[in-house]
């Protein structure tokens, strides 16, 4: 073997263990970033807008592939957890589903019927109100004539709480964005027809409605007298 002959041998033999080491030094980087990224799971993406306390079926959701470590505690991962739920609060398109975003459809006895509300936080709940407390349905009116008085009622008494949804921040309108409250929850009830109707009633012409909560063991019973106050009744 000439020279020439040794110069192209090692130069071959050069070639190959650089070819060798890139190989290894890609195979460090994946490795690396496998490390990283770790292994992937399957999360739910919402496809389109999903209104409050809609009953939900799979065919709203789609399936993504992301790692697990991206992901939160509370993730959706198995689609059969939406079985028997509704969004508790509006599902916006493109986000992913956490199972605080959902919950088990309440029971209904015979007769009754669900029916959710808005009410300001800081005036009708407070944070003590959960699912099967009962609670008086207060709606105050304005006097329908001018120079009419104020009136108070009692629009539902003995309400059963299905559920208490997550508090949600409100955008008021521009020209009253002084007057109106900037934060609510969704309070579900089990009403009849009867009072489901006094509910949505009080909720789209009353001027605040509020909750009172009922003790344990209280006496529910309303009279009749009592059901509405005006101021002159003091």
């Amino acid at each position: 073997m000439n020279s020439r002959q040794r110069r192209g041998v090692i130069l071959l033999l050069l070639s190959v263990l650089c070819a060798f080491g890139a190989f290894v030094g890609v195979l460090s980087v994946i490795s690396d970033v496998n490390s990283k990224v770790g292994p992937e799971v399957s999360a739910y993406q919402i496809k389109s807008d999903v209104p409050p306390y809609t009953a939900l079926n799979a065919g709203q959701f789609e399936k993504v592939s992301m790692p697990k470590r991206w992901l939160s505690d509370n993730a959706v991962t198995d689609i059969s957890e939406i079985s028997g739920k509704i969004a508790v609060t509006r599902l916006n398109k493109g986000s992913l589903l956490q199972s605080d975003m959902i919950v088990k459809r309440p029971a209904l006895q015979p007769g009754e019927q669900e029916i959710a509300i808005m009410i300001d936080a800081a005036t009708g709940v407070a944070g003590k109100i959960t699912p099967d407390s009962r609670v008086n349905i207060y709606a105050t009116f304005a006097g329908e004539n001018e120079g009419d008085p104020a009136k108070s009622k009692v629009i539902v008494s003995n309400a059963k709480v299905l559920d208490v949804g997550k508090l949600t921040a409100l955008e008021p309108g521009r020209d009253d964005r002084a007057n109106q409250a900037t934060e609510a929850v969704p309070i579900t009830f089990a009403l009849n027809t009867l009072d489901a109707q006094r509910v949505a009633y009080a909720e789209s012409f009353a001027e605040h409605v509020r909750l009172a909560l009922i003790g344990p063991g209280s006496d529910t019973t309303i009279r009749p007298s009592d059901r509405t106050y005006t101021l002159d009744k003091d």
